[in-house]
Order: structure tokens, then C-alpha cells, then sequence
């Protein structure tokens, strides 16, 4: 499983981009930033620190 950004509630803070320890997260358009799913672990930490919870596992 992995995790994915939900692009319209994203508030483009940037606290998850840091916190990923297989750095999967890249910054996009308007400074959003998106989750390459291929490459993540499903370790949750920018589930943990993102202040809008926007971000989800992927069913």
C-alpha cells in the first residue's frame, strides 16, 4: 500500500516533503506536492505531520 496527497485539500506547506524517509515526495505545480506511490513504503510519517490531513493510504 501507499499513501497519496489529496491535491485540492493540499495547502502546499511542504511538512511532509522532509520527513519521508525514501524521499518519494516531490514538490509540483503552485508548490503542491505530490507522493510517487511506486516508490513509497507506507510508513505514514507525512500522514503524521500534515497539518490539513490530507494526506491518505491508497485503497
Amino acid at each position: 500500500m501507499a499513501y497519496r496527497i489529496n491535491e485540492d485539500e493540499c495547502v502546499a506547506c511542504g511538512a511532509c516533503e522532509p520527513v519521508c524517509p525514501v524521499e518519494c515526495i516531490s514538490e509540483v505545480a503552485e508548490g503542491k506536492r505530490l507522493i510517487d506511490e511506486d516508490a513509497c513504503i507506507d510508513c505514514g510519517a507525512c500522514a503524521g505531520v500534515c497539518p490539513v490531513e490530507c494526506i491518505d493510504p491508497v485503497e
